[in-house]
């Protein structure tokens, strides 16, 4: 009797390639994805190019939650036990290639393959801890040191292998949004960073990995150099009877 063993299942074979509730889609820079406020019944899979969720408040004012690679899921809120409403609105940088799921396509092969369930919540689990360390960054380290950050992420010096130095088209106004200051106070570090060679713009920025000081050992002229932030210190630092008040940063 002969027994035919079942193909194994491969999850970025199944991301690359359009099938049964799932069609690849092109976007070019400022096409949506999907918009704040839409039925959340789909997720993407960018495959290439660089994307943005953006959230606008009800008065009207504007804020970056998140900037977005190849190899990202976008919407996974659509996975909810019930189908809601988009809470943010995700957009293309940069020209983008992406797999539409359906929501009832990615809940079947989750459900099925757990090879593709396993690969599903490490991504999960990566944004979680991402998001963690945006809210520590955002309390615990000043504007330029956001900055810094930011820069950093969106050259992909926090990625293996060579890093892309010319980060995605972007705003001074967006990248303040991002870091939670003014657009005058990005212009200022921007500038500073340039004359200091961290970093290069004409039309597009370039960033070096010189600006990993800034993050790493706070070297910066003219700056006091502090210990990088640990986990040990953000305890400490949150005591307030052993350790008093402290500075918020800027």
């Amino acid at each position: 009797m002969i027994h035919h063993s079942k193909t194994p299942f491969d999850p970025f074979a199944f991301l690359s390639h359009p099938g049964l509730g799932r069609r690849i889609v092109n976007l070019a820079p400022k096409e949506t994805f999907f918009s704040q406020g839409d039925s959340a019944d789909c997720i993407f899979y960018l495959q290439e190019g660089r994307a943005q969720l953006v959230v606008v408040s009800a008065k009207g004012k504007e804020g970056t939650i998140s900037l977005l690679t190849a190899g990202e899921f976008v919407g996974e809120e659509s996975l909810a036990a019930v189908v809601g409403l988009r809470m943010a609105t995700a957009s293309a940088v940069t020209p983008c290639t992406a797999l539409k799921i359906v929501r009832a396509e990615m809940v079947r092969v989750m459900h099925d393959e757990t090879a593709f369930t396993n690969m599903f919540v490490k991504f999960l689990l990566g944004r979680s801890m991402k998001a963690q360390s945006d809210l520590i960054d955002h309390l615990f380290n000043s504007s330029e040191k956001r900055l810094a950050r930011v820069l950093l992420i969106m050259a992909e010096f926090d990625q293996p292998g060579t890093p892309n130095k010319f980060i995605p088209p972007v705003t001074q106004e967006t990248l303040a949004a991002m870091i939670g200051t003014t657009r005058s106070r990005v212009s200022f570090f921007m500038n500073r960073f340039r004359s200091l060679g961290f970093i290069d713009y004409d039309g597009r920025i370039q960033v070096h990995r010189s600006l990993l000081n800034v993050i790493l050992h706070d070297q910066l002229p003219e700056h006091k150099a502090q210990k990088p932030v640990t986990m040990n210190s953000l305890i400490e630092d949150s005591h307030p009877i052993r350790h008093g008040s402290r500075a918020t940063p800027e």
